[in-house]
């Protein structure tokens, strides 16, 4: 990446009460940006990242636990803990 490092120069400009900066269409589609990204700050300055959509659909979901294959043996003897001395 380091010689196709492209560089450019944006102007930070006023919205509202605020202050940002426009990024150009052919960056926005080039890295996927679409409705929001990850602003982080490094120790070199700000990297922008796209926002990956890490959420499982319940289909998914269910297909992950059941492939944990988790012993839930001893899960009964916990949730009944001390409910059966109640008096």
């Amino acid at each position: 990446m380091g010689k196709n490092l492209r560089k450019k120069t944006v102007k930070i400009v006023p919205i509202g009460n605020s202050q940002g900066i426009r990024l150009p269409k052919e960056v926005l589609r080039k890295y996927g940006f679409v409705d929001s990204l990850i602003l982080e700050e490094t120790g070199t300055g700000l990297l922008l990242r796209k926002q990956e959509n890490n959420k499982l659909s319940w289909e998914e979901t269910y297909k992950a636990i059941s492939e944990e294959q988790e012993d839930w043996s001893d899960f009964n003897v916990t949730v009944a803990d001390g409910l059966e001395e109640k008096s």
